[in-house]
């Protein structure tokens, strides 16, 4: 039996969705442990480009089964125009289940979402108002609906009119006009009528495949630097996106994780406001976005840009304990001839080599190692020695920040593009 978590090592969109369907290729069992449709997974596959914000990436195996777990947020309507698009190319979703404790994302969240960011003016955290935060806030409040909530209609109801006159008296603060229960009761019933035989107790049916041994991976969402409690608060997302929570969220004991797989691009990006030490904001910056095409999945926002962070890389390291390290995208720096590393920061003139308090990372000035580049392009390699020998340095010297393997290198968006260095 082999329990595998997929994580994000930076701040989000560092190819875990690639992996995964990578992986996924020989698993029995994919679960998406927490998150909601506020970013997306993008994977490059026989059948085309998706990008995935609620399905796992492992979708595109029929014999995966695929289960939107228990610490996620799902928004029905979302998740129902995914599963059409997947339909339109062909791809069944016959093998994805929903976990009926995980949360919704209802009408006024996504509402109340946009008015609190709009209201914030010049101090925005970066949400993409897709009702993700306000969804988990009433999770912790004791406010939420559950996905099994919405096939039982009288319960639902009950519910609904409680949080209700809640939320009204918010949208009213914002001079917003109040919602009708018995449309928003309607609204719910009918997700509920369409989703209603997805939504089960999956509990039994990953515990079957634990005691089975099979292969099950374990998806996440975001990096660690957005992480609720590790990242760079309050510029973060609502739950924790670090393998700690894999359990919390699949409904697996931590003792059945056998591998850690922390994925990083050989740069770095973010998207959102927050503090990023590494960010370049001259045409090396540019040349990264540009060639990497780096902009929002979900948002089609431009990603901030910038050289590798191993302080980062570090913190994520010893917060997830990796067992493995996949690096991604390796192949936007084949133009560059020089390339550099952050491997410190300088705060008041004193060097550290940790991730401090955001208040003190919006002062850090970033201490780099230059690397050459290796000026030839590493898209057709597949395997290590066919990479030139800088490239490989370079990835070592990654390898070496995170203290642990590593194990694949993508050079391309493709699934064959995937080098797995235990193979040489």
């Amino acid at each position: 039996m082999t329990v595998t978590a997929v994580v994000g090592a930076q701040w989000g969109d560092e190819g875990k969705g690639r992996v995964v369907d990578y992986l996924a290729q020989k698993a029995d069992m994919v679960i998406r442990f927490q998150g909601g449709d506020n970013a997306g997974h993008t994977v490059v596959n026989e059948l085309g480009t998706f990008r995935l914000h609620l399905a796992p990436s492992g979708i595109f195996n029929p014999r995966t089964r695929c289960i939107i777990g228990t610490g996620t947020v799902v928004n029905p309507e979302t998740l129902l125009k995914e599963m059409g698009e997947l339909g339109q190319a062909d791809v069944s979703t016959d093998n994805l289940w929903l976990s009926e404790r995980a949360h919704v994302i209802m009408p006024y969240h996504r509402w109340l979402d946009g008015l609190e960011e709009t209201a914030r003016g010049a101090a925005q955290i970066g949400t993409t108002r897709r009702g993700v935060g306000p969804a988990y806030a009433d999770k912790a409040a004791r406010y939420g609906i559950r996905l099994g909530d919405l096939t039982r209609p009288a319960y639902l109801r009950s519910r609904l009119a409680q949080v209700l006159a809640r939320k009204n008296r918010e949208l009213a603060y914002f001079g917003q006009p109040a919602m009708n229960l018995d449309k928003l009761v309607d609204q719910a019933v009918a997700w509920g009528e369409i989703l209603g035989p997805r939504i089960v107790d999956t509990l039994p049916m990953i515990q079957a495949a634990v005691r089975g041994g099979q292969q099950i991976l374990l998806e996440g969402q975001l990096g660690v630097m957005r992480d609720l409690d590790w990242g760079i608060y309050p510029y973060v997302t609502s739950s924790n996106p670090v393998a700690g929570a894999a359990c919390v969220g699949a409904g697996l004991p931590p003792t059945a994780i056998d591998e850690i797989i922390g994925v990083v691009k050989a740069y770095s990006t973010a998207v959102g406001a927050g503090p990023f030490p590494v960010e370049l904001h001259d045409e090396d910056g540019l040349r990264l976005r540009e060639i990497g095409q780096e902009y929002g999945a979900t948002t089609g926002r431009p990603r901030r840009c910038g050289w590798f962070d191993g302080v980062a890389i570090r913190d994520a390291a010893w917060l997830n304990g990796f067992t493995d390290l996949a690096i991604t995208k390796l192949d936007v720096l084949d133009d560059f001839t020089e390339l550099k590393i952050c491997v410190g920061y300088e705060l008041d003139g004193a060097r550290i080599d940790r991730m401090p308090a955001t208040a003190d990372l919006e002062r850090v000035m970033p201490v780099y190692e230059t690397w050459p580049g290796w000026g030839v392009s590493t898209k057709d390699a597949r395997r290590w020695d066919d990479l030139p020998v800088t490239a490989r340095v370079y990835l070592r010297r990654i390898s070496e920040l995170a203290g642990a393997p590593l194990q694949y290198v993508s050079v391309g968006p493709e699934r064959e593009q995937l080098i797995v260095t235990s193979n040489e």
